[in-house]
């Protein structure tokens, strides 16, 4: 089973992540994870990469599809693999296609979570993490004991500046606009499997695992 995950920033696609891996004994293969290997290692790849970044720049799509493919022809790819971050343009994806093609395989299904932009920014703006555990908590969702400290060690909670509105809300802006797109793309290749993710994190489980059961 090969597969791609795409959802926006709060659209709890890390939980179902896991899930899909667990449950389909697939590897998560992750590009920051990729990048952030190569980097460290220093590879041949790595280290081109890291020339761009030094700079400022966008890493080139093609030293980043020729680390996708690096990792896509070890072996535990050989019975599938479920692709977080990449692609995330339509560019990338009619590369990644091309590897796919030149390997013998294709993409099964692409698994986009929606969720509505005013739940995603509500969301991230209740967020609240402690100072000093790095627990998290909702002002809505998930309240801690006490008003404004961490039930798990009574030290202080904080709204991160990432977690503010304006912040989040550019966020998501600009994740909608680069995406729109790359969905596009791969519905008209019948491979996108819209998921509600404004529901339960259960009843987003059931749905993504009757698609791929």
């Amino acid at each position: 089973m090969r597969l791609v995950i795409m959802g926006p920033p709060g659209a709890g696609k890390g939980t179902q992540a896991a899930r899909i891996v667990d449950r389909f004994s697939v590897p998560h293969v992750s590009t920051g994870d990729i990048f952030r290997k190569n980097l460290k290692e220093g590879t041949p790849l790595g280290l081109k990469a890291q020339e761009y970044m030094n700079k400022g720049l966008l890493v080139p799509d093609e030293i980043v599809v020729e680390i996708v493919r690096d990792r896509l022809v070890e072996k535990d790819c050989e019975k599938g693999f479920l692709l977080d971050g990449f692609p995330r343009t339509a560019a990338q994806a009619v590369a990644l296609d091309g590897v796919l093609k030149e390997m013998g395989m294709a993409l099964d299904y692409i698994i986009n979570i929606e969720v509505p932009r005013e739940v995603l920014v509500e969301r991230a703006v209740g967020r609240r993490v402690c100072t000093a555990c790095g627990a998290t908590y909702h002002v809505k969702f998930n309240r801690p004991d006490r008003t404004g400290t961490c039930d798990a060690c009574g030290e202080e909670l904080i709204q991160r500046e990432d977690d503010k509105q304006r912040t989040v809300e550019k966020r998501i802006a600009v994740y909608l606009e680069q995406t729109q797109p790359l969905i596009d793309y791969y519905s008209g290749r019948g491979l996108l499997i819209n998921i509600d993710g404004a529901q339960q994190i259960e009843r987003v489980w059931e749905q993504i695992a009757g698609v791929l059961a």
